[in-house]
């Protein structure tokens, strides 16, 4: 009793984040890369979803900072297709990268309108696109002025530098998924041709694409048939890749996007839910796409731990270990 007691005051001490992350206003957030640079902080770089906006018809990417994932700054947005003249819509998952003492911002945008109804009357059309800064929150600059290529139609990037310095874009192509690509050394454009991966016989429908590494081993993680949240292991950035199954399921049978990322001694999944939303006021609409954030634990095997969406998110170690 005594130790129930003891254990009960300790939770109730503790600070959480809480889910969804609270950015100190009522935008809505998805698709949240985490990265970590030389100042230890958290940086978070998501699309941004109008209120009521329609179909995906996004203009702008945000990026916040916290250094303990529980209070956090808005920097406001970085980049906005305004300043692109080669997209005037369709902002969507970016990610970023630090290399040769810049920070890159890599994103989708596209041009044209998709016809749901009648997909063969669709214009719409996307590509990826790279900015560069000085500063980790931007502003960021679009320098090639251009998308990186326009076949095959792209969206979804992840921006994956290996610990030799090879920056590795993987992305979800329209027909031309599981496949990645080099970037040059100067980071404003590829290098070679598109590499098809060797994913073990196991190519299901997918979304973003999020890679990492841990303990020499390469972590390729995507949402299998848009949904749930599944990865692949590999000896190498370019695979051969061996499944390994679902580690989230899906929720309210929507997308979800994310980003595994390592925190000061712990692994944090960043992702985004579907939550009802009273003051969306959306006649179509009422779910809206809100950051969340969780654990994530591994195996010792180095495979990964099922995760489940709570509604504290994250908070200190000591209660964090506990519950784990």
């Amino acid at each position: 009793m005594t130790f129930v007691v003891a254990l009960s005051t300790l939770l109730s001490n503790v600070a959480w984040a809480a889910n969804p992350l609270n950015f100190g206003s009522d935008i809505l957030t998805a698709d949240p890369s985490g990265h970590v640079w030389q100042d230890g902080r958290m940086y978070l770089y998501t699309s941004h979803d109008e209120n009521c906006q329609l179909d995906f018809w996004m203009k702008d990417w945000h990026v916040f900072s916290s250094d303990d994932l529980i209070n956090w700054v808005d920097h406001g947005a970085v980049l906005s297709v305004d300043q692109l003249s080669w997209a005037d819509n369709y902002a969507w998952a970016p990610d970023a990268g630090y290399k040769n003492g810049k920070y890159y911002f890599v994103f989708p945008a596209g041009t044209g309108h998709k016809d749901r109804a009648n997909p063969e009357k669709s214009t719409k059309w996307m590509g990826i696109g790279i900015a560069e800064s000085d500063s980790p929150t931007g502003p960021f600059v679009d320098v090639i002025g251009a998308p990186l290529w326009r076949e095959p139609y792209a969206n979804d990037p992840s921006l994956f530098i290996d610990d030799d310095g090879q920056a590795y874009l993987y992305f979800h192509g329209k027909g031309f998924d599981y496949y990645v690509i080099k970037m040059a050394d100067d980071m404003r454009s590829t290098e070679g041709d598109f590499i098809k991966m060797d994913m073990g016989g196991y190519e299901p429908k997918m979304e973003g694409p999020w890679v990492f590494k841990r303990n020499d081993i390469y972590y390729f993680t995507m949402p299998e048939n848009n949904r749930e949240l599944a990865y692949y292991t590999a000896p190498s950035p370019l695979g051969p890749w061996q499944y390994q199954g679902v580690f989230m399921e899906s929720e309210h049978d929507s997308n979800n996007h994310h980003s595994i990322v390592q925190f000061k001694d712990d692994w944090i999944l960043f992702y985004h839910r579907w939550l009802e939303t009273p003051d969306a006021n959306c006649d179509a609409r009422k779910r809206q796409r809100h950051s969340a954030a969780e654990y994530i634990y591994f195996n010792d095997d180095g495979t990964i731990k099922k995760v489940n969406r709570t509604e504290h998110g994250v908070g200190q170690n000591l209660t964090k270990k506990i519950s784990n």
